[in-house]
C-alpha cells in the first residue's frame, strides 16, 4: 500500500459512530487443536506465518491518517514504524483453562477500543487450553473490513493442509508520479475520455477516473476532494435512470395495500434488550449442525438464513418470557446482506441491511419458522430497490462533515437518547458463509470460528454465524449491562434447533407406526 487510500464515507463511518461504550471492531473466537506430540512454539510459528503473509492483505500494515481538522475522511497510508509485535500478543488464560473462561476474557477484551495510532487489529494466542486446544481471538476494525471480505481474508490467511503452505514474495510496484505537471496532464486525458464516452455505442454508466494528488497538506485535500466530487457528478448522473426506476419501485410497493401490513411488520416494539449500553461486554458461542440446518430449510421451502433467523427468535423469545419481559407484539431483527460481487476480496465494507420481522409472538416452532420465511420475503422485496440507491450513498463526501458526525455520535452516546427513542430493530441477526474444507494455521486443526461483532445502543444484542465445515458457529455478544451473562441465552439454542428440528421431522411411515 505504497500509496494513500482515503476511505470511503461507509467504511469512515464506523470510525465516526465509536465512542469508548461502542466500539467498531468484528473479531472470532477460534479454537485450533494442535496434533499429537507437538513439540514447537505454536506462537512463534504462528506469528512468523502472519508476518511471511502480511503482503497478501495490505490492510494489514495500513494505519489512520487524519485529513487537517478532520475536513475529510482520513486515509489509509502505510505504516512505516509497523511492527508485527504490537499486534500479535500471547494471552493468558487462568485456570480451569477452557472455552467457558476464554469466552468471558473475549467479551472483557472486545470492550477495548483499538490503538488508532497503529494499523487497526489485534490477535491474541491462549495456548495450554484443555483437550491440546488453542484459543484464538481477533479484531479488526469494522472501517478495514466486513464480513464478506473477513471470510476471504481467513481463506487467505489459513491453509487447507497440515503443512502451511509457501507463499511467493510480493513484487515491488513503483509509486505513481503526482507531481503537478502529471496531475494535469492526467486531467486533460480524463477530461477527453468523458466526452467520448457518448460516442463510444455503450450503453453503460458514464464514469471518469481524475487525478489525486495524494497529499495530505490543507491545499491537495482540497483539489482531491473537488476531483472526487466530479466523479461523484459524474457517476450519479449515469445513474439517475436506475435510481428513477428505484423509487419508482419504492413508491409503488408503498403505495400498494397489500405492502402495508409488510410496512408495518418492520416497526419494532420497545424491550429490556433496547437500551443505551455499558463499556462492558458479555460474549459466548455455540455450534450446530450446517447439514441439519439446511435440512429443515428444506422441509420449510425457505433458506438457511430463515433458519438462522428463528433460532435467533426462539432464543429471544424464550429468554424474555423467562423473565416476563416478552412484548405483545412481534419482534424485528436488523439483518445485514452483502452486496460483494463473488471472488471479490476487496478490504471495505460492501452491505445493505433490511429489518424482518422474526415472529416472536408465535408460541408454535413451525407455524413461527413459517411465518418468519413469508415476512423476510417481503422485507427483501421491500428493500431490493433501495438497493441501487447503496454505491451512490455509500460514499458521499462532505467538506467537515466527519467533525460533526463525530460529535453528533458523543452527544448520542451521553445523552442515553436510545432509552427513550423507538428501536429501529430488537436485534441484530447476520450469517457468514465461511469455508466448507478443513483449514490450518502452522500446523494446527481450525475447530471453530466463532463470529464476534458488534452491539450498539438500541440494539444490546448481536447473534452472528459462521458456517465452517459442516457446522454454524454461532456468537452472542451482547452490552453487559443489559444481557450480564449472554451464556445463559447461548444455551437455549440447541434446545430450540431440536424443537425445530422435531417441527418438521417427517411423520412416520405406516409401516413403524404398526409396530
Amino acid at each position: 500500500m505504497a500509496d494513500a487510500k482515503k476511505l470511503s464515507s461507509m467504511d469512515a463511518s464506523f470510525l465516526y459512530l465509536e465512542t469508548p461504550e461502542m466500539p467498531m471492531h468484528v473479531g472470532s473466537m477460534a479454537i485450533f487443536r494442535l496434533p499429537e506430540n507437538y513439540n514447537d512454539n505454536f506462537f512463534e510459528d504462528f506469528k512468523a506465518m502472519i508476518a511471511s503473509r502480511l503482503h497478501i492483505a495490505p490492510i494489514l500494515k495500513a494505519r489512520l491518517e487524519k485529513a487537517p481538522l478532520d475536513i475529510d475522511h482520513p486515509s489509509w497510508v502505510e505504516d512505516e514504524q509497523f511492527d508485527i509485535d504490537r499486534h500479535i500478543f500471547r494471552g493468558s488464560l487462568p485456570a480451569p483453562y477452557d472455552r467457558a473462561t476464554l469466552e468471558r476474557i473475549v467479551g472483557w477484551m472486545h470492550a477495548k477500543l483499538l490503538n488508532r495510532a497503529r494499523p487497526l487489529w489485534e490477535f491474541y494466542v491462549f495456548e495450554g487450553m484443555k483437550d491440546n486446544e488453542i484459543g484464538l481471538y481477533s479484531k479488526m476494525h469494522h472501517a478495514c473490513i466486513d464480513g464478506g471480505a473477513g471470510a476471504a481474508l481467513t481463506n487467505m490467511i489459513y491453509d487447507v493442509t497440515p503443512v502451511p503452505r509457501k507463499v511467493e514474495a510480493p513484487i515491488p510496484q513503483a509509486k505513481g508520479n503526482n507531481e503537478p505537471r502529471d496531475i494535469a496532464a492526467n486531467l486533460i486525458d480524463s477530461y477527453q475520455q468523458l466526452w467520448r464516452q457518448p460516442f463510444d455505442g455503450s450503453s453503460t454508466p458514464k464514469t471518469i477516473d481524475l487525478p489525486r494528488s495524494g497529499k495530505s497538506d490543507l491545499g491537495s485535500i482540497l483539489f482531491d476532494n473537488a476531483m472526487f466530487q466530479i466523479e461523484s457528478a459524474v457517476k450519479f448522473a449515469g445513474s439517475i435512470p436506475a435510481m428513477l426506476k428505484s423509487v419508482s419501485d419504492v413508491v409503488g410497493k408503498i403505495s400498494d395495500p397489500k405492502s402495508r401490513d409488510s410496512i408495518a411488520s418492520m416497526v419494532s416494539p420497545p424491550t429490556i434488550l433496547n437500551k443505551a449500553i455499558s463499556s462492558e461486554r458479555s460474549f459466548a458461542g455455540t455450534s450446530i449442525s450446517l447439514s441439519r440446518a439446511k435440512a429443515v430449510a428444506k422441509a420449510s421451502s425457505g433458506k438457511l438464513n430463515d433458519v438462522v433467523l428463528a433460532l435467533s427468535s426462539g432464543v429471544v423469545r424464550r429468554y424474555l418470557l423467562e423473565r416476563g419481559a416478552l412484548p405483545a407484539k412481534a419482534m424485528t431483527a436488523a439483518v445485514p446482506i452483502s452486496l460483494r460481487e463473488e471472488g471479490n476480496t476487496e478490504a471495505n465494507n460492501q452491505v445493505f441491511g433490511m429489518i424482518c420481522s422474526i415472529a416472536t409472538n408465535i408460541e408454535n416452532p413451525k407455524e413461527r419458522l413459517e411465518a418468519i420465511i413469508a415476512q423476510s420475503t417481503k422485507s427483501k422485496e421491500m428493500s431490493h430497490p433501495l438497493r441501487a440507491f447503496m454505491p451512490q450513498v455509500s460514499n458521499i463526501s462532505m467538506l467537515g462533515a466527519p467533525i460533526m458526525v463525530q460529535i453528533l455520535a458523543l452527544l448520542y452516546s451521553r445523552s442515553d437518547l436510545s432509552n427513550v427513542l423507538p428501536p429501529s430493530a430488537n436485534i441484530t441477526v447476520s450469517n457468514v458463509p465461511g469455508p466448507r474444507q478443513t483449514l490450518y494455521a502452522a500446523g494446527a486443526e481450525l475447530l471453530h470460528i466463532f463470529p464476534v461483532s458488534i452491539s450498539t445502543h438500541g440494539i444490546a444484542l448481536n447473534i452472528t454465524v459462521q458456517s465452517y465445515r459442516d457446522q454454524l458457529d454461532f456468537g452472542f455478544i451482547a452490552g453487559a449491562n443489559i444481557i450480564p451473562h449472554v451464556q445463559v441465552m447461548c444455551d437455549m439454542l440447541p434446545v430450540e434447533f431440536e424443537a425445530l428440528q422435531a417441527a418438521f421431522a417427517p411423520p412416520p411411515s405406516m409401516t413403524s407406526a404398526a409396530e
